[in-house]
């Protein structure tokens, strides 16, 4: 068991270090930009990746806008159920994120989505919406990249693809989103 838990602990430590400085350094930015323009931040993901957003809309929402005084506007797509299981129902799976977008998405706005396959078919459809409409796309994937790696303005890949280990790290990434507005003063202006 030991051998088992220092083992993981060495590949935890392995996937935070394939985090790209620069790639979340360009997303700080994105998140940045929007935040001075008033613009939309819409967040999406399945599974775990789904708690990884409402978390991080949480995080941004309350406790980096609080930090700044001014509010942002970030929604994650996950947290209105009677609306993802009526489109689920009515429409498919594949369509619980993109018909919101087509609801609330405009140009300059900010789709992040995330996912350690890179191949979900719902990301995957909300992501190629956003970018054929002008929103900045961003995805958080893991070491197989996917669709989304090809399709996002802006991707950080976690070299892994062992889905826990993935998510811890990406979880780490929209952690540092968020703190770097509430410990970097500076951001706000």
């Amino acid at each position: 068991m030991n051998q088992w838990i220092t083992d993981y602990v060495r590949a935890q430590k392995a996937a935070l270090d394939s985090i790209s400085v620069d790639g979340v350094a360009k997303i700080i930015q994105t998140l940045q930009q929007a935040h001075k323009e008033d613009r939309q931040i819409f967040i999406f993901g399945n599974g775990g990746s789904a708690s990884n957003a409402s978390h991080f809309a949480t995080d941004l929402g309350k406790g980096s806008s609080d930090k700044l005084g001014k509010r942002f506007r970030v929604l994650c797509l996950n947290d209105n159920i009677s609306w993802m299981t009526a489109i689920g129902n009515d429409y498919s799976y594949e369509d619980v994120f993109v018909r919101q977008l087509e609801n609330y998405g405009r140009k300059g706005d900010i789709a992040l989505t995330i996912s350690v396959s890179g191949n979900s078919p719902n990301c995957v459809k909300a992501l190629d919406w956003s970018k054929k409409n002008g929103l900045t796309t961003v995805a958080l994937v893991g070491a197989k990249r996917g669709r989304l790696a090809e399709i996002a303005d802006q991707v950080v890949v976690i070299n892994d693809t062992h889905y826990g280990r993935a998510e811890d790290a990406q979880m780490g990434i929209l952690h540092m989103l968020c703190y770097a507005f509430m410990e970097l003063p500076q951001l706000s202006k």
